[in-house]
């Protein structure tokens, strides 16, 4: 009798793993390609004004220290709110919550056509990261609910994919609204913001009608199979090998989500280290000034990021040890961003190459270590945690390539402030590694 029923609860247990295989794969289909649009615009509204820099300071007067001020504040703002937000998004429900962040940061960002000053100026860029504070780590966030651990790093690593798609396309989209200078007797940069922003507000509309809360209440999927995409997720947080947090008092307590978020931080600022300065590095490299051969070479790094972002966090899923993954990555960046200031032109693009991969793919790997150790609302409140101290990094990392040039006097040549931002990405791949040996030594906090 029991040889008998065996391979039955085999069978049903085969079927029942094909069944979920096949709900997670529509889910992705229906949620990633919708988020990462999100993620699109909304890098575009933050980062466009770079591209209008010189000629929407012309028209309006603002000063050299007036559009830092303004770049700075954005991130600022937007670290503290991150916490809160996604408190915000838990009790309200991911539909409303992202709906209504699109389209006030596509409102916002359209408003800065209206900006005439440096006063209105900054005002825009202080809203604007109000606006856009709640969305990505809602985005990440959302990744916990609607998919199983396996399948979060590869969804995450699809969503990451977005910043290096809007670093390739986000140069000739604004540079070709840059051209609609003088329609309607308005300046370039009037059109790209107007433009910009509304096509983020019209996606938060179709994100009302698109999006779901979770899988229970998804109109996308039957009711059965919201139930067994709900369930398996909730098992595995019941069957955790190491017991998590669930409350917010003790994410805020918890010793390791600190230091993940310092992590997180040096992540940043290698992110925005090569982001802000790449198009410069690159036209000092092949002695051209920044054009469209400097723009074309740019973009280079920026595509093998995709490409990596795409393949390591598939590969993390498979093998495990997300936390040496993480590690070994940012130890590679950390050296190649460092090796990009002293090589021959082809090998400092090589090394852009990795760094650029690096500190992209390394993210959604590395997200998979704060949701092992945090379920519930401390997930919630410390995704935003790792998000609110890693914003800092968007603030400090420009600054960071500039002290260090003028401590060690290579303005000219750069090679402090790469260093220096080399050093500070492999401080976080020996952190990552610290936080993991702890984890797998199943230390409590």
């Amino acid at each position: 009798m029991a040889d008998n029923t065996a391979p039955v609860s085999t069978k049903s247990t085969d079927n029942k793993s094909k069944e979920l295989t096949a709900i997670v794969a529509k889910t992705s289909a229906r949620l990633v390609p919708f988020l990462l649009l999100m993620y699109v615009l909304a890098f575009f509204d933050r980062t466009n004004i770079s591209y209008a820099q010189q000629s929407y300071m012309a028209d309006t007067g603002l000063t050299a220290q007036g559009y830092a001020l303004g770049s700075g504040l954005f991130f600022v703002i937007y670290s503290f709110l991150g916490t809160p937000c996604n408190l915000a998004m838990r009790k309200v429900g991911a539909r409303k919550w992202l709906t209504i962040l699109a389209i006030v940061w596509g409102i916002v960002g359209a408003g800065m056509a209206f900006t005439h000053n440096e006063t209105q100026f900054l005002i825009v860029r202080v809203l604007l990261g109000i606006a856009e504070a709640g969305f990505f780590p809602g985005a990440i966030y959302l990744t916990t609910i609607w998919f199983p651990k396996d399948k979060q790093d590869e969804i995450r690593g699809l969503f990451y994919m977005g910043a290096p798609i809007a670093m390739v396309i986000g140069s000739p989209v604004s540079g070709l609204l840059l051209q609609m200078h003088g329609i309607a007797g308005l300046p370039g940069w009037w059109w790209m913001f107007f433009l910009e922003g509304i096509a983020a507000v019209a996606v938060g509309i179709a994100a009302w009608f698109y999006l779901d809360d979770n899988p229970r209440t998804a109109r996308f999927l039957s009711r059965e199979d919201g139930e067994l995409l709900a369930g398996a997720i909730e098992e595995e947080e019941r069957n955790a090998p190491v017991k998590t947090e669930s409350s917010v008092k003790g994410a805020f307590k918890s010793w390791r989500v600190w230091v993940l978020s310092v992590v997180y931080f040096l992540i940043q600022v290698g992110v925005y280290g090569i982001t802000f300065f790449l198009p410069s590095q690159v036209s000092g490299l092949v002695g051209q000034k920044v054009g469209l051969e400097v723009s074309l070479i740019s973009t280079i790094p920026w595509i093998c990021a995709l490409i990596g972002t795409w393949l390591l966090p598939k590969w993390s899923a498979k093998v495990g040890h997300h936390h040496i993954f993480v590690a070994v990555i940012l130890l590679i960046t950390g050296v190649s961003i460092a090796a990009s200031a002293f090589a021959s032109p082809l090998v400092a693009i090589i090394c852009l190459c990795f760094a650029a991969t690096g500190v992209i793919a390394s993210q959604p790997i590395f997200w998979r270590m704060p949701t092992e150790l945090l379920t519930g609302a401390a997930l919630a409140g410390g995704i935003g945690i790792v998000t609110m101290l890693g914003g800092f990094g968007g603030f400090f990392a420009p600054n960071i390539r500039v002290w260090f040039d003028m401590l060690f006097g290579t303005q000219e040549t750069g090679e402090g402030g790469l260093v220096a931002l080399g050093i500070f990405v492999l401080v976080g791949a020996l952190l990552s590694w610290i936080v993991g040996i702890s984890e797998r030594k199943g230390n409590k906090d």
